[in-house]
């Protein structure tokens, strides 16, 4: 058991909880990682009560989750909230448990190891969870709007065209024969409005 109440090991579980958290808040799906957070909070729970912890440091703990949100509200200074946010989550979690000799309690090389490895993977995440918000959805019919495809049968009120690599239903105020070039003017629910193209 004393393995389990080394602080090392408790900074690294705790370290894995906190990371798991923004990575299942950012991006959320199957539940997985939320449950793996969720056991590593309940295993650092349990560290908190055999070894204790300094309050100051959980609060800084606590507190590195609003420069995370304010990067993700905020792209252009996603750099300067995200460094706050790791700072913040670096020395928290290792002045977390009391030294009973050293400064800190937890082993420093493991410490920058570790802090380092966290700083990468929150990265990681804000800048994908960036370009996840940042990219409109594939069945956003808007972006086709303005468009410019074939027609893949003769349109009139009812038709087909091929726009942005897909194959659409269309329908046109005007005959269109088939292969011809088509713009796309509206959409009507899932059918795209069309007319000739004569560019």
């Amino acid at each position: 058991m004393d393995f389990f109440l080394d602080p090392n090991f408790a900074y690294m579980i705790l370290v894995a909880g906190v990371v798991l958290a923004f990575f299942s808040a950012s991006t959320p799906g199957t539940g997985v990682g939320e449950v793996a957070a969720l056991f590593c909070f309940v295993l650092a729970g349990y560290f908190v009560f055999e070894l204790s912890i300094q309050w100051w440091a959980f609060f800084l703990l606590f507190l590195g989750i609003v420069p995370f949100v304010m990067a993700v509200r905020k792209p252009r200074q996603s750099v300067l909230y995200l460094s706050l946010c790791i700072l913040l989550e670096v020395i928290g979690s290792v002045f977390l448990f009391p030294a009973k000799e050293d400064l800190i309690s937890v082993n420093p090389i493991l410490a920058i190891f570790v802090s380092a490895v966290m700083a990468v993977i929150l990265w990681y995440i804000l800048q994908k969870f960036i370009e996840v918000t940042s990219t409109r959805p594939a069945h956003d019919l808007e972006v086709l709007i303005g468009q410019v495809g074939v027609a893949t049968s003769a349109i009139h009120k009812e038709g087909s065209v091929y726009v942005h690599g897909e194959d659409w239903s269309a329908k046109s105020d005007v005959k269109i024969p088939s292969g011809s070039h088509v713009r796309v003017v509206r959409r009507e629910g899932f059918v795209l409005v069309v007319e000739k193209d004569n560019s």
